[in-house]
């Protein structure tokens, strides 16, 4: 598998097939985690050495975001396509459903992780148990154990970001899953709280557009902000394959 460096981070060569082989991989391993990475990631991890470290052990990095598909591709960097974080949790519900994997959801609302947990069955997928993302720092460790319990071949967890990242990376070893799989908002997609942005919308790199008109006080620093600072990154990287200086170097 062709591993790619990202301003410092993993980032595999893999298209959605590729992707879903190599889970399905992991799932056997056992133990394993996977991210994906999107402008914001990339910016934060610049300064969050403990998430880059996160990052750069986890066992499968997809470009989640045309940004990422773009942005490498302007810097020598080979990703084949986007493979977005929902798109793959629905590839692994699938997999679910044709070779009876079992699957946990963790995190969004009571109610948002209980009808994403209903639609999952209905459709065939074999869900184990589900628990809301709410709990407080006591209460982590009764988390971990009642995941544990199920021992889930895939543990989907849609927590925001770092955390997500994080609490896999301090538990992952105790949580007794397959692959654990960070899914951002995507149970609040499926159980219909918010819409998804058109496909043509997703292919032009202008998803997150659809969001930030969706959410704007929740996403306005995400995506103005960091957008910014993405492109940013991505200039000083070009112009330094070109010899020229561009601001401080990270």
């Amino acid at each position: 598998m062709t591993e790619n460096n990202f301003f410092g981070l993993r980032l595999d060569a893999l298209n959605m097939a590729q992707s879903v082989e190599r889970c399905e991989e992991l799932i056997r391993r056992r133990g394993a985690q996977h991210v994906v990475l999107n402008a914001a990631k990339v910016v934060a991890a610049q300064a969050d050495r403990d998430l880059e470290n996160i990052i750069n052990n986890c066992d499968l990095v997809n470009a989640d975001g045309m940004s990422i598909v773009w942005g490498a591709r302007l810097l020598g960097v080979r990703v084949p396509e986007r493979v977005a974080g929902i798109d793959l949790m629905h590839e692994l519900v699938q997999l679910s459903k044709n070779k009876g994997y079992s699957i946990y959801l963790l995190g969004a609302g009571p109610e948002i992780v209980q009808k994403t947990a209903d639609i999952f069955s209905k459709s065939g997928a074999n869900v184990v148990s589900f628990r809301d993302g709410f709990w407080s720092e006591p209460e982590e460790a009764s988390v971990v154990l009642e995941i544990a319990k199920h021992k889930p071949d895939i543990l989907f967890i849609a927590i925001p970001s770092p955390q997500k990242e994080l609490f896999l990376a301090k538990n992952l070893g105790s949580l007794e899953t397959g692959l654990a799989m960070g899914v951002g908002g995507s149970f609040d997609v499926v159980a219909g709280l918010t819409a998804r942005a058109p496909k043509f919308m997703q292919l032009s790199g202008f998803e997150w557009l659809f969001r930030l008109l969706q959410e704007p006080r929740r996403m306005f620093k995400r995506y103005l902000i960091g957008n910014t600072k993405f492109a940013i990154l991505i200039l000083r990287g070009v112009f330094r394959r070109m010899g020229i200086k561009f601001g401080r170097k990270k």
